[in-house]
Order: structure tokens, then sequence, then C-alpha cells
């Protein structure tokens, strides 16, 4: 188990820091650029390492169903829809909402069982858990100090001379 934790921090970790490269590389270029730059070189760094560690039995997909092969599609709108939301929202309440999503999502997949996924019953707890990262959501983006607008305006320090 704490193999796992260890892997879901790191994953979280890396989710995070690709997201904000990736809003970089938009600044430069439009975000179907920036898509296809990471698309395309995290598919040669996969191929890379799949053959590293692998080899001929990376490609032996053992009558994989056909609807599978579509999540590197939805690979792009996940490119797509960060890089826009960072750019409209901000890198933290972008990726904190992407991620309550995803968490409401697997939550729901979970629950009912999509695609294949074992049933879990879903439970009052879970949605507590859920509630809470979306008032933590709220408060982060509405909560804290305002600075004053006069405040606001001044770019350094006032000093009074005698």
């Amino acid at each position: 188990m704490i193999i796992g934790l260890l892997f879901a921090i790191l994953a979280g970790a890396l989710v995070g820091l690709q997201n904000i490269f990736n809003s970089k590389v938009n600044e430069r270029t439009g975000s179907w650029a920036t898509t296809t730059l990471v698309l395309g070189l995290g598919s040669l760094a996969s191929l890379t390492f799949g053959l590293l560690f692998e080899g001929g039995q990376l490609f032996n997909l053992q009558n994989m169903k056909l609807w599978y092969w579509f999540s590197g599609v939805l690979g792009v709108g996940v490119v797509v829809c960060l890089v826009q939301g960072i750019k409209l929202l901000g890198a933290t309440y972008a990726i904190a909402i992407a991620l309550t999503s995803q968490l409401v999502f697997a939550l729901l997949g979970d629950s009912f069982g999509w695609l294949g996924l074992n049933k879990v019953p879903f439970t009052i707890n879970q949605l507590v858990g859920v509630l809470v990262i979306v008032g933590g959501i709220v408060v982060f983006k509405f909560g804290g100090s305002r600075v004053s607008q006069k405040s606001a305006k001044i770019p350094y320090p006032v000093v009074k001379e005698n």
C-alpha cells in the first residue's frame, strides 16, 4: 500500500509540473502546437521506455477491445482543456478543479461500475470527502484578504521626507 501511495503522490506532482510546463509552451505557441508537442514527445518517450523494459512484449495486445484505444484521443482533450484552463484561471485553481472533477468521475465510475470497473458501494464518507474538497476550492478562490485598490496602485513604499 505504501508503494501505491508513493506512486499516486508522484503522479500528482508530475501532472502538476507537466501542466505548468504545458502552459509555458502554450505562451509561445498555441493549444494545438502544445498538444502535438506534449503528446508527440510523450509517445516517443513511452515507445522508448516500453521497448527498453518490455521488448517485443510491448506489442502483445491480447485481444484488446477497440474502444480501449481511444484513451490516447482523450489525452488530447486533457492537454487542450488544462492548457486553456490554466491560461484563464491560473495553475492552482485550474488544476484543483481538474483534480476534483477527476475524483468525482472516478467515484461515479467505481459506484456504478462504468467501463468494466468493479462496483464499489457509494458511502456518505465519500460524499463528504468530495464536498470538503469542493469547499476547499471555494475557500481558495473566494476566501482570504483583499488588497485595497489604493495600496495595490502603489508600486513601492512611500517614504516621507522631512
